[in-house]
């Protein structure tokens, strides 16, 4: 056995052992007799084993090249630009490949960009290598070689339009049918350029599940001219990661359009029994209670708002607090609701409840009968907690959102406890005054925060108390705060 056999040997890629034997005689060309044939097969095998990647996932910007097997899911439009100080225009066409794994953009240069619109057809297998960089929409791939592998096969859809399901992370080009949850406002930014962006959110649903739609610049208007409840349909969208969730980004080559379909979107609950402290879920049931809405003072001076609900299933009955714009939801006792992605907390005397901050969403259900069902018990049960969407609440905007410094999503409902005392104004309570208060618990920590409406009260105690829990303090004030002696 030769010594480019034995370094062969021990190499764990996918290459054959002519081409091995090819880019060892080439490197001992390129080093000018500097290296023996064993010195650079191991070279090569040092190289050829860093460009291997398990799969797509795997490849990451910077890497000096990457080797992969991935089947075409479709073949953009050949484009020609100039290049400066050449005669001869350049010309490009993106190729969306994928593996199990996940998905990239493929981009073939010149003399590849013809091959790829003559030779290239949708679910063949691809072997590439290219170099990794960061792209418009993630990772891309600038492609050096490419050859077919029919004797690969790679159990990935080709497909033109897709579920929300069938997101993966990196994908471009993606078309996707669903129905309007939600909307949100326009907001604006600053680029590092001096120009001025725009972005806005969707939320789209189908019956695979959910998904948020993130509208850029020029697409950013059609979340105030499009109504939730409507079907549309994404076009050229493409996908990315946000805080472990997948989103579909629309940019200025995609769009997002109105069109006359029915799509069927039932969320996924778990019953409200099942709940568990810190999990994020998704539940449904009928609104047995709707607290008032109070509004509150955060510590950036900013004013937000709180409303608290209570939400009843078949299995057990849960407190809601619905933050920002959630509560101006004009829900009431007897209406049937979806929540998505709300956070169980820990609430009053060790009770459960959940919160419903910017990313959650809610859905009004209608039922399929002229009112809701009684329990055993006498109390409202959902008559059919799948019927389908009639109308759905707004999102605050990321700027909004309900998070309380130390990430529980509770909101500090006013200034700290340095700074936190009665309200302001000339009836504000001495030191050492004996003050009885009662209000409703709009900050749940230390210290804990009242409010009755009008007067916010920063209360040192140990008590165990739950957001939106009515409650009335008893004590002594120290420094603008009640030291609480009694709480009930």
């Amino acid at each position: 056995m030769s010594d480019i056999e034995g370094v062969y040997e021990d190499l764990e890629a996918d290459v054959s052992l002519e081409e091995f034997r090819e880019a060892v005689e080439a490197k001992v060309e390129q080093m000018g007799g500097l290296a023996d044939e064993e010195t650079a097969a191991m070279l090569v095998a040092h190289e050829v084993g860093e460009s291997e990647v398990g799969g797509i996932a795997d490849i990451e910007p910077g890497m000096e090249e990457a080797k992969f097997v991935a089947k075409v899911l479709s073949i953009g439009e050949k484009r020609t630009f100039e290049r400066d100080g050449e005669d001869e225009d350049g010309q490009v066409v993106n190729v969306e490949v994928a593996d199990e794994t996940g998905s990239v953009r493929a981009a073939f240069w010149d003399d590849h960009a013809e091959a790829a619109i003559d030779e290239l057809e949708e679910g063949q297998v691809l072997r590439i290598a290219g170099r990794p960089k960061e792209g418009f929409s993630g990772v891309e791939i600038s492609v050096d070689n490419v050859e077919p592998d029919p004797d690969t096969e790679i159990d990935v859809q080709v497909s033109d339009t897709y579920t929300v399901e069938d997101l993966s992370l990196g994908l471009s080009n993606v078309n996707l049918v669903g129905v309007l949850l939600d909307t949100d406002s326009v907001r604006t930014f600053d680029r590092d350029d001096g120009s001025e962006g725009k972005v806005s959110n969707l939320v789209l649903g189908d019956s695979t599940g959910r998904v948020r739609v993130t509208l850029w610049d020029e697409q950013a208007d059609l979340a105030t001219e499009l109504e939730a409840g409507t079907t549309v349909e994404v076009i050229d969208g493409y996908v990315k990661d946000r805080d472990g969730s997948l989103e579909l980004h629309v940019g200025n080559r995609g769009a997002v359009e109105e069109i006359d379909a029915t799509v069927e979107y039932v969320p996924e609950n778990t019953p409200i029994e099942d709940v568990e402290i810190d999990h994020v879920v998704d539940i449904a049931g009928v609104v047995r209670s709707a607290d008032p809405k109070r509004t509150f003072d955060r510590d950036d001076g900013s004013e937000g708002q709180v409303r608290n609900i209570r939400v009843q299933d078949a299995t057990d009955d849960i407190r809601v607090a619905l933050w920002g714009d959630k509560a101006d939801l004009d829900v009431g006792p007897g209406d049937e609701v979806a929540l998505g992605d709300v956070e169980i907390q820990d609430g009053w005397q060790d009770d459960l409840e959940a919160s419903a901050g910017w990313q959650s969403t809610i859905t009004v259900l209608e039922s399929e009968s002229s009112g809701s069902g009684t329990a055993d018990d006498g109390s409202s049960n959902p008559t059919d907690e799948n019927a389908g969407l009639s109308a759905f609440a707004g999102d605050t905007d990321d700027s909004g959102e309900e998070t309380a410094a130390d990430g529980t999503g509770r909101t500090d409902a006013t200034e700290s406890a340095d700074t936190a005392g009665a309200a302001a104004g000339s009836d504000d309570p001495d030191d050492g005054e004996e003050l009885e208060f009662t209000g409703v618990v709009v900050q749940a920590g230390s210290p804990v925060v009242l409010d009755d409406g009008e007067t916010t009260m920063s209360v040192a105690t140990d008590a165990d108390v739950g957001l939106g829990e009515e409650v009335t303090a008893r004590g002594v004030v120290r420094d603008g705060h009640l030291e609480a002696n009694d709480v009930f």
